[in-house]
């Protein structure tokens, strides 16, 4: 029995290549899997469930017809896709986590989440996830128009991009001091997160023993996910397919 975990996809129809991969995995890959977690930006950005575009429907049509077939699918909301709901969500067979929460790993406890809150000298950033993950700017955000919703999505993914450019890469990775508190605020010696975009194991100490965090890889590139048995735990990825 294996679990999978996936994050980072930042699926949108700009990106067909990136969608065909996907897809792929969720046919042949996927329902070899008893659990597969998505911790975040599956989507590259998400204004509201009521879009009924059909690249979102595809999608949640892809992920109900993994659920039906036995895979269990469980999703944490990541800096690009935290306004997904609880409505989409079921009609993805998706279930909706917390932020950050321990699952079971074969007997192994596991610190998951997206990552991005473990990045915690990226100021301008922290600020604005604490006033977009409040209930007042969501109400205001989903009160508007659709079309409206998705031109500031444009304007937003346009200005984070400028911004990467001017951050060091320092800044915009985790913070050591973040990962070890987390760590020792589940009582955990295992964290799983995406985000940062930089495929990975890494050893550390943390509750006073060895303690290890792995990063997801993205999927700008190729697809990616960990696959976790009762024996390893396993980064993996696979190339587009060009026609």
């Amino acid at each position: 029995m294996f679990i999978y975990f996936i994050a980072d996809l930042h699926l949108s129809e700009d990106r067909p290549d990136i969608t065909a991969c996907f897809l792929s995995f969720l046919q042949a890959e996927a329902p070899k899997a008893q659990t597969l977690y998505i911790l975040g930006d599956l989507f590259e950005y998400w204004v509201g469930d009521d879009d009924d575009s059909p690249f979102v429907a595809k999608i949640a049509k892809a992920l109900k017809t993994l659920s039906l077939s036995g895979t269990e699918i469980y999703f944490i909301h990541g800096n690009r896709d935290f306004l997904l709901g609880k409505k989409y969500a079921q009609k993805a067979g998706m279930q909706l986590l917390p932020e950050s929460c321990v699952v079971d790993l074969f007997g192994q406890k596991a610190l998951i989440m997206h990552g991005d809150t473990l990045c915690t000298r990226d100021i301008d950033y922290q600020k604005f996830r604490k006033k977009s993950r409040s209930w007042w700017w969501q109400f205001m955000i989903k009160s508007l128009p659709l079309k409206m919703r998705k031109k500031i999505a444009a304007n937003y993914r346009h200005k984070s991009a400028q911004a990467k450019q001017s951050k060091s890469l320092d800044i915009m990775d985790v913070t050591e001091e973040e990962v070890v508190y987390q760590l020792e605020q589940a009582q955990v010696q295992l964290l799983i997160h995406g985000h940062t975009h930089r495929p990975a194991k890494h050893l550390l100490q943390a509750n006073n023993h060895a303690a290890q965090r792995i990063v997801l890889g993205d999927w700008y590139q190729q697809g990616a996910w960990l696959k976790v048995s009762a024996t390893e735990m396993e980064l993996f990825n696979t190339p587009f397919e060009h026609s």
